[in-house]
């Protein structure tokens, strides 16, 4: 290891190689780059980046006036697009250039050599594991097979709220997420008590490593700090625990033929993959690293982004009894006595689905949707982008923007009852899931499992919070796990149960 003595003495050299550089590369001395912040030797502007990351990105570029802005993290040049305008000229106008992720290697390590789909190189591969995907599980004809095991799963959330006093919904809606995606996907729930605790510790760990601070990527001669504080050696660990884990997953489903058909006699995704690594006439190898990836995708994309929409549309509910009691009321006005909620009652709560437009608005799941990086030199606003310049969409600062949303930091679910923007990636004003070619597929997955829970809660119960607060004083902080933004204080509530 090279003695960080060392490092500072060489710092001078290195900035001025750096500089010297610059000055030879005409690309830096000659193109219109977008305006960047005041930036520091070496780190870039790292220094300005807090752990919600949404929010820094936000005021650096509200200080900067400019709805594309240049940071540095590290050495890794990085546009930062803040308005919807900005961002249709991403994921629309030049949406092939940018249609590919970052390579980096912690994510070669812990995503399986990058054959995720979500973060895939765009090619032959990605658009043949997407249409697996997109075909098998998360289309609406696999969404309505799968409506039995959502209403299995809502009557245990119901059953377990009917025992309790006080009920910590953050955790319910994990768990409840955690058991629909599970069994969808690996034909089988992992949660009693003791696999269930270390599956869950592992998902935590593995979260956690993904959203790190990574210095091999960001400051590449600076990847033994990653060494010295145990980083590299964290996530070699999580991958070799998420990779047995997911081994012994598929070895329990080939050693046992005569549950092929999944839970309780249903098909599951694990069971659809094996089948079509067995047929093989897909034109891309789907070997045993690539079902594992795609298992590990279906499952990380489905749950806590998932619960983390619900958790904060009952947050927004009980902050804002108002809004509460207009959604209950319809809720109840749909399905009169009706104790069984389908699609098409569903698709009548026009004010609930307002409120969830809404809860996307204020709180997508990931507020910073996941990078993207130019394949070659590119024009975006007039700016000159390099190739290999990294891309990050804030959807939060574009759906707060005032320009676009009266009144842009209140909860008003009533401005999308005659309002045609939707998030489902043709309206730039909202996209929680990204748009173009690398959107988010499973939009009308998620939001069937979380319209269908929250009817639900709203038609069964009764809410308020406990020991009496007042729901001013509701804490709306945020805490990141990876890439996501939860809640930072778990939400309790009290439920009544409502017979009416």
């Amino acid at each position: 290891m090279v003695p960080l003595v060392y490092i500072l003495a060489l710092l001078p050299i290195l900035l001025f190689l750096h500089k010297l550089l610059n000055f030879i590369n005409p690309f830096s001395t000659n193109k219109n780059l977008p305006p960047s912040p005041p930036k520091l030797p070496v780190i870039g502007n790292l220094h300005q980046i807090g752990p919600l990351i949404h929010h820094s990105l936000h005021t650096l570029s509200q200080k900067l006036g400019s709805p594309l802005m240049l940071i540095h993290l590290g050495s890794v040049p990085t546009i930062v697009i803040s308005s919807a305008d900005a961002a249709r000229e991403i994921m629309k106008t030049n949406d092939l250039i940018f249609a590919s992720r970052p390579d980096v290697k912690m994510f070669r390590r812990l995503l399986f050599d990058l054959k995720e789909v979500s973060v895939a190189p765009y090619g032959d591969y990605w658009r043949q594991v997407k249409s697996i995907m997109v075909l098998h599980l998360l289309s609406n004809k696999k969404i309505e097979a799968h409506r039995e095991i959502r209403e299995e799963e809502i009557a245990v959330v119901v059953d377990k709220i009917k025992k309790s006093k006080v009920i910590d919904l953050s955790d319910l809606f994990v768990r409840f997420t955690n058991d629909v995606v599970c069994r969808v996907t690996f034909g089988k729930k992992y949660n009693d008590e003791e696999s269930g605790r270390k599956f869950r510790k592992m998902l935590n760990e593995f979260f956690d490593v993904l959203g790190g601070l990574n210095f091999e990527d960001l400051v590449p001669w600076l990847s033994w700090l990653d060494r010295l504080r145990g980083f590299s050696g964290k996530v070699e660990r999580v991958a070799r625990q998420m990779d047995e884990f997911l081994d012994g997953v598929v070895e329990e489903r080939l050693r046992d033929q005569s549950r092929t058909n999944g839970d309780e006699g249903r098909e599951a995704f694990i069971d659809i993959l094996l089948k079509i690594q067995k047929e093989d006439k897909i034109g891309v190898v789907l070997d045993r690293h690539a079902i594992k990836a795609l298992l590990l995708d279906a499952y990380t994309a489905g749950t806590d982004t998932t619960a983390i929409v619900l958790e904060w549309a009952f947050t927004e509910l009980l902050k804002n009894p108002r809004v509460l009691k207009k959604t209950q009321d319809e809720v109840r006005m749909v399905l009169k006595d009706k104790q069984q909620i389908e699609q098409k009652d569903i698709d009548n709560m026009t004010y609930l689905k307002a409120v969830f437009k809404e809860t996307l608005r204020l709180h997508p799941p990931i507020p910073t949707i996941l990078p993207r990086v130019a394949s070659q030199d590119a024009k975006v606003m007039g700016f000159d982008v390099r190739k290999g310049t990294r891309v990050i969409v804030n959807a939060w600062s574009i759906a707060r923007d005032p320009k676009t949303w009266d009144e842009s930091n209140e909860f008003r679910p009533e401005r999308f009852l005659d309002c045609t923007i939707d998030f489902k990636g043709h309206d730039f004003d909202l996209i929680p899931f990204g748009a173009g070619r690398r959107g988010c597929p499973g939009i009308a997955f998620a939001m069937t499992t979380n319209e269908n829970l929250l009817a639900n809660l709203l038609h069964k119960f009764d809410w308020k919070l406990p020991n009496g607060v007042k729901n001013e004083y509701l804490d709306m902080s945020e805490r990141p796990v990876g890439a996501i933004i939860r809640k930072k204080i778990p939400l309790l509530a009290v439920a009544t149960p409502c017979f009416s």
